[in-house]
């Protein structure tokens, strides 16, 4: 998976096709990253001793192929290349822009 957390990425498919936000976490053993503002579902907390019960909005995991990087100098979406800085290391870039993501 070529995602990072804290990187701005646009909902490809899904019913929050069009939205854009920034990964919050990535699951990389599930193939998938939870998107701030995407995917929102109610969950239901039960009472225990000492809180009352409620129900909470969250964030839910969407698949990592639901969503594409936005690319910085442009800001629509793009997939991610690899290449090699100056300094020899490895580095993530766009194929629209070739600007160097991280």
């Amino acid at each position: 998976m070529n995602f990072k957390t804290g990187d701005k990425v646009v909902v490809i498919a899904g019913k929050d096709r069009g939205k854009e936000g920034k990964i919050i976490k990535t699951l990389k053993a599930e193939n998938k990253v939870i998107v701030e503002g995407v995917n929102v579902v109610k969950k239901h907390i039960k009472p225990n001793g000492n809180s009352a019960g409620s129900i909470t909005e969250m964030e839910a995991a969407i698949h990592a192929s639901n969503v594409m990087i936005v690319d910085p100098k442009t800001n629509k979406r793009t997939r991610i290349g690899h290449t090699t800085d100056k300094k020899g290391k490895k580095v993530r870039c766009t194929k629209k822009s070739n600007a160097s993501i991280d």
